[in-house]
């Protein structure tokens, strides 16, 4: 499949480097969006990432877009779905400029048109409970009456955008985003109800998680497949799901990012090129 095919050319976000952070960050939505900086010649500078400008290095809101650019890597026509899929990990946004080869900017491609790209392939049959056996993983949670404080120390040590919160009987009850959090500090959006319960920053750190955590997540059972992931996270403009038990307990959770690495793990082993030759060989096989 070619980039061209899933190449995003309109309907861009795009600002000005005179804009202020706090007036670009109301137009996203997670901390892998981004808005697209150009200048008064339509020249493109770079883009403005939740991740990078309010996570990673905290510029107050007023601060000017000029100021707190990020440059990300470059996305060219020739790139195969492998190495996009590597650069969206590797930058954390999920959203990168597109150009010529030129470097004429083209437009922008994003994950969900890429897992858009997914959902016909077989390898991802393959059951979420399978998954996290396979890859041994292990499920970080945070208890919905710990504090925000508990959340940044596993924010900061775990290297992790999301935390799954539980109850003390380790029920899902939600889950907490660090963009949710810093949204509240550099104070971007208007958010009615929970602004007047912040105070001071001392006071903040000492709030429930519950206070923040958003209490409607989609779930999914271990029997379901990958491939249903990737159709709920296009449908419902999402990055993740949750899955759980029976008793509704959260034994994983699965991002875009996981199903990016799953693709490159695929390609990396040579399933690709096993499949293309097998189908080659029946071919030949049939005209015999």
């Amino acid at each position: 499949m070619r980039l061209l095919n899933i190449l995003k050319e309109d309907n861009i976000i795009r600002v000005s480097p005179e804009d202020h952070l706090s007036h670009v960050l109301a137009k996203l939505s997670t901390s892998h969006d981004a808005a697209f900086v150009f200048d008064d010649k339509d020249k493109f500078l770079g883009v403005i990432s939740p991740y990078y400008s309010a996570i990673k290095s905290s510029h107050p809101g007023n601060t000017k877009v000029i100021n707190c650019i990020t440059r990300p890597p470059k996305v060219y026509l020739n790139f195969p779905i492998s190495k996009v899929c590597e650069l969206f990990i590797q930058s954390k946004i999920h959203y990168l400029p597109v150009f010529s080869i030129d470097d004429r900017f083209q437009g922008i491609v994003s994950v969900r048109r890429v897992l858009s790209h997914f959902k016909s392939m077989p390898i991802f049959k393959i059951k979420l409970g399978d998954i996290a056996r396979k890859y041994n993983r292990t499920l970080v949670t945070i208890k919905s009456d710990d504090s925000i404080n508990d959340a940044f120390h596993l924010f900061k040590e775990k290297k992790f955008s999301k935390l799954v919160v539980v109850d003390f009987a380790g029920k899902l009850k939600g889950i907490l985003t660090y963009y949710d959090i810093i949204n509240f500090i550099i104070g971007p959006k208007n958010k009615k109800g929970k602004a007047n319960k912040i105070g001071n920053k001392s006071s903040f750190y000492n709030l429930h998680v519950k206070t923040f955590a958003r209490s409607y997540v989609i779930t999914m059972n271990k029997d379901k497949e990958l491939v249903d992931v990737i159709d709920v996270i296009i449908k419902k403009k999402i990055g993740s799901v949750i899955v759980i038990d029976k008793n509704r307990v959260p034994i994983d959770i699965v991002t875009s990012s996981d199903i990016l690495r799953y693709y490159i793990t695929k390609e990396k082993s040579g399933f690709f090129k096993q499949v293309s030759s097998k189908i080659d060989r029946l071919l030949l096989k049939k005209e015999t």
